[in-house]
């Protein structure tokens, strides 16, 4: 596929979607302004709300660049480094995701296991974002293609969790 047109749609209508990195890079954003948001509110209900958005788009996020990105990147860089440290850095999110997924939000230790999480998100996105996408950029990877994929999954498991 080779047309690029202007995504006005949703990330949920693959036949619209970015490529590859643009989409993950829309799911930092998103998730980085719910753990803004997160932070500001003092509302338990909202509270819950949010990290139960943050478990789902991180949940999501990670399923598909396991799925479909890593293994791409993987195989166009031949990486034995930056793939395997970004999978080792999902088990931690998923960890932390297990502690406060459909919990109530009880007190200090769950903020403390909600700002932990956050940080280990910064830091993943920071590498992802400095080390790993610029390689994959310089590869003959179609990242558009790899975009639609992505995306296409991504609707796929976010209609699977609602």
């Amino acid at each position: 596929m080779t047309t690029h047109t202007k995504n006005t749609a949703t990330s949920k209508t693959p036949a619209a979607a970015k490529d590859a990195i643009a989409l993950l890079k829309a799911d930092h954003e998103t998730v980085s302004g719910l753990f803004a948001d997160y932070e500001k509110s003092d509302s338990s209900k909202k509270r819950k709300a949010l990290v139960a958005e943050i478990c789902s788009e991180l949940s999501v996020h990670a399923q598909i660049e396991e799925e479909i990105f890593y293994p791409a990147v993987k195989k166009a860089l031949k990486d034995k480094l930056l793939v395997p440290e970004a999978t080792v850095e999902h088990a931690g999110v998923k960890g932390l995701i297990a502690q406060i997924e459909g919990v109530e939000p009880d007190g200090e230790v769950f903020d403390a296991k909600v700002k932990v999480l956050s940080e280990y998100v910064k830091h993943h996105v920071k590498e992802e974002q400095t080390e790993m996408f610029p390689k994959a950029k310089a590869t003959s990877l179609d990242l558009l293609e790899l975009g639609v994929q992505m995306a296409a999954r991504k609707a796929e498991l976010l209609a699977a969790r609602s």
